[in-house]
């Protein structure tokens, strides 16, 4: 079956993970204000799982409007601190204090996709990845924010673990995917189960 397949991300690391498991798809990004709806969903009380949820429908749904026909894949990944909710760091001083307040503890990744097609969500998930850092020092942190800033600077917790990130972990429970960004695993099988990708 031919289905055109439309990330609607400008994540890079997303678009590679899809390139690799050589599906076939276009990028359109989806222009969304994120801040804005994160903001009215945790005024309504909505826990970090369905912020993600949520963040990544609206992505999809905004894509698909102008797609019919497509499967339009949204994304979005939130990191749960204690019930908080952490966003991308806006300054290094703001990375280094995510970073301080998380070492030694333990915080989780939500990794959310839903896909539309002709405006209707037909498959969402959200993965989740528990982690615990490791109790790094001050020096080590700073001297970490200032070698990776802009890199890290796009990333929630401040952090990437396919890079120099991965030394700040004590333990990582979960799949591998979700931490980059994406339902991988469940994303292919659902892809598969329809005869959009061969198996």
């Amino acid at each position: 079956m031919s289905v055109p397949i439309i990330l609607a991300s400008g994540s890079s690391i997303r678009a590679e993970l899809l390139r690799n498991a050589q599906v076939p798809f276009s990028v359109q990004t989806a222009r969304v204000d994120e801040d804005t709806a994160k903001r009215a969903l945790l005024a309504e009380g909505a826990s970090p799982r369905d912020i993600a949820d949520a963040l990544a429908e609206m992505k999809a749904r905004k894509v698909s409007d102008k797609h019919p026909g497509a499967m339009v894949l949204g994304c979005d990944q939130v990191l749960d601190f204690d019930g908080q909710l952490l966003s991308k760091p806006q300054t290094p001083d703001d990375a280094l204090a995510q970073l301080r307040a998380m070492r030694g503890k333990r915080h989780m990744l939500l990794s959310a996709a839903v896909i539309y097609q002709d405006g209707e969500p037909i498959w969402r998930h959200v993965g989740q990845v528990r982690l615990r850092m490791r109790m790094s020092s001050d020096a080590y942190l700073r001297g970490y924010v200032d070698r990776n800033w802009d890199s890290i600077r796009h990333a929630v917790g401040a952090y990437k673990l396919e890079e120099e990130g991965v030394r700040l972990f004590a333990t990582i429970d979960g799949d591998y995917f979700n931490v980059l960004g994406m339902p991988l695993l469940e994303l292919l099988n659902f892809l598969a189960v329809k005869g959009v990708i061969d198996q």
